[in-house]
């Protein structure tokens, strides 16, 4: 098997109105908005947003817990300059979890979580 490319994922949150203020503040696209779906794109990549509690597709539901959303998952968002979008976010009234820093792997990077607390790493290789 060969995997041709990553295109997207889906996340399921508790306030899809929320959840489009925040990741249109990043500079996603919103290119479908419904009730219960959201998806928002950066280039080619997608994010899917489904509000949980309004699933129906059977078997997804059961398996969303919006308790412990994004705790092991890290979505990487290049920028240009790192410490520029870390004051930026600091502007709009964004709290990121963490600050600027240069990490051993060649990023220089800082973590920022959405309202549903899946983990967005801001970075530019050095």
């Amino acid at each position: 098997m060969k995997i041709k490319s990553v295109s997207g994922i889906t996340c399921y949150v508790k306030d899809l109105s929320r959840t489009a203020e925040f990741y249109e503040s990043l500079g996603f696209e919103t290119r479908k908005r419904a009730p219960d779906h959201l998806t928002v794109y950066s280039n080619w990549f997608w994010i899917d947003f489904l509000a949980v509690d309004k699933d129906s597709r059977n078997g997804y539901r059961e398996l969303a817990d919006p308790g412990s959303n994004g705790p092991g998952m890290f979505v990487y968002l290049s920028v240009e300059d790192v410490d520029e979008c870390h004051r930026e976010l600091l502007e709009q009234g964004l709290k990121p979890a963490s600050e600027p820093r240069n990490q051993p792997w060649g990023n220089r990077e800082f973590i920022l979580r959405d309202p549903d607390g899946y983990n967005l790493i801001i970075f530019k290789r050095r």
